[in-house]
């Protein structure tokens, strides 16, 4: 009896421990296995000081010590794993992107497990008893972010000669395919949308391939490359992100495009980034490697897009206003409830557009893919007609209307302080009933976050009747501010199913909910 327990013990302790290796998988693989982005990723994110942490790090310990090992008992850690292995079960319900079990993710795993079981053998040569295999796992539970790096290193050439591989077959790919017109696509926020939005035009003469989804990396474009892109395709729309300087000309130096879009430059990863400069010269990795001959089309609505000098490539810049060195603006914004119709002033006259999107953040990043298709030669009636077609790109001020006569704006993705403010701009315009915003904040902005996110109060002060600030992450900020402000009703809760209770309790048929950003990093 005692021997079954022992080793029930043991599967738990082992179940937990795996359990664990794979949520710091996933942390991982959302830092783009990159070691000094994870080691920012924890150095920010409490993660090593949890109270779990701190509980498992109190008992092995304790463990340790002569004679406490009689306290420390297999039960009493039996009951801690258990308790671990059930409460990573139910927070797995709340992770925003879950681990995807890759052939990557396959290895680092195995490699880890091989790592604990090293230990596990040198420890039991050691020292013998039933106890002895426990504490090496609730170590190993402790340290998983460092197995996770010690495998991240040992995998690395392995890892390195297998994606240069697909580099290489992506490289053959689009040498065979010399008459490809290749599209990049880059900035702090609207990149997703313009592609969507180009895509959809082009489409019209044009047969089309386009990054997927966020497949905005090196090896999210290679795997478009060799999954997504055919041979009969004309045009290959290539979404850029990055993170740190260098990650833009990775992909340039793949995929050599001939028209690159800039949608902006903002504040945007400043974690990582540091400085608004390093933003700026990393989305200019993209124009920088256009050819003589290319396009370069850049959104002058940004003061770090307008001041910088591009002598490489032809430039065609546009803006939201009339300015000077702009040579597509718009006027006659007007908003409705079929969406919005707008007039694009041209060097070669006006053109007068209808879409469902709403917002001038649409607009603009609309703007960026006319100028493309009218410089491919796509026919004026035939772009009318795909951006009166254009579905809204979800989680990005897509509006729809519920049974119940609510207005959705949903803006839950990825939020930045320009996004923001064209959002509450819409919700502001909406008078039929109560304005209400959902919101925890903008992440990922380095020290100007409490600033930004001050600011961003004293928007929503003017913009919305009720605001209900979700978490903890930007609480402060949001509130200081909001201020005091006369007509606005504020209410401060924990988590989105909090705030989803309130809004039903105080909804009625017409008003409209905007969705600001979801919850940082992992969770829903």
């Amino acid at each position: 009896m005692i021997l079954a327990i022992n080793i029930l013990i043991v599967v738990i302790a082992a179940l937990s421990v795996a359990s664990e290796f794979a949520r710091t998988l996933m942390m991982v693989q959302q830092n783009s296995y990159r070691s000094d982005r994870y080691n920012r990723y924890l150095s920010t994110s409490g993660e090593t000081t949890s109270m779990p942490k701190m509980c498992a790090m109190l008992l092995a310990l304790a463990s340790l010590v002569p004679g406490v090992p009689t306290i420390v008992s297999l039960p009493v850690l039996g009951v801690f794993f258990l308790w671990m292995l059930l409460r990573q079960w139910q927070l797995q319900k709340t992770y925003k992107h879950p681990v995807v079990w890759t052939a990557r993710v396959k290895r680092l795993f195995t490699v880890m497990l091989f790592e604990v079981m090293i230990v596990e053998a040198v420890a039991c040569v050691l020292y013998t008893g039933w106890l002895t295999p426990i504490v090496v796992m609730l170590f190993a539970w402790i340290a998983s972010p460092a197995f996770a790096q010690a495998a991240l290193w040992c995998l690395k050439p392995v890892e390195k000669r297998i994606n240069q591989g697909y580099i290489n077959d992506a490289a053959r790919i689009l040498r065979s395919m010399p008459d490809l017109k290749i599209i990049g696509i880059t900035g702090s926020y609207g990149k997703t949308s313009t592609k969507h939005y180009l895509e959809r035009i082009l489409s019209e003469k044009y047969s089309v391939c386009m990054t997927p989804g966020s497949f905005n990396t090196t090896l999210g474009v290679v795997r478009t490359i060799r999954e997504y892109l055919k041979p009969f395709d004309r045009v290959f729309i290539c979404e850029m992100g990055a993170k740190q300087v260098g990650d833009i000309k990775e992909i340039c130096d793949l995929v050599h495009p001939t028209i690159g879009i800039v949608t902006a430059v903002g504040p945007q990863h400043l974690e990582s980034f540091k400085t608004i400069d390093n933003v700026q010269r990393t989305k200019f990795e993209l124009i920088d490697a256009l050819p003589s001959d290319g396009l370069a089309v850049l959104n002058d609505d940004f003061e770090y897009v307008a001041n910088r000098q591009v002598e490489n490539v032809s430039v065609v810049r546009y803006g939201i206003e009339t300015r000077p060195q702009v040579a597509f603006s718009v006027s006659n914004i007007r908003y409705s409830a079929s969406g919005t119709e707008f007039t694009i002033l041209t060097p070669d006259g006006e053109l007068t557009l209808h879409t469902r999107l709403v917002g001038e953040c649409n607009v603009s990043n609309l703007v960026a893919a006319v100028i493309v298709a009218l410089h491919l030669d796509v026919d004026k009636r035939h772009i009318a007609y795909a951006v009166e077609q254009i579905q809204q790109v979800e989680h990005r001020l897509s509006v729809k209307r519920t049974p119940g006569g609510l207005t959705i704006i949903d803006d839950a993705f990825n939020s930045n302080p320009t996004g923001s403010s064209m959002a509450l701009d819409v919700l502001a315009s909406m008078t039929s009933g109560k304005r209400i915003v959902i919101t925890p904040g903008m992440i990922e902005l380095g020290d100007e976050q409490e600033r930004l996110n001050v600011e961003f109060g004293e928007k929503i002060a003017g913009s919305a009747d009720v605001a209900i600030i979700v978490g903890q992450y930007n609480r402060e900020a949001i509130l200081r501010g909001l201020g005091s402000p006369d007509g606005v009703e504020v209410h401060v809760v924990d988590t989105f199913t909090q705030a989803q209770g309130i809004l039903t309790r105080i909804a009625r048929s017409g008003d409209t909910v905007l969705y600001e950003n979801d919850l940082p990093d992992t969770f829903k």
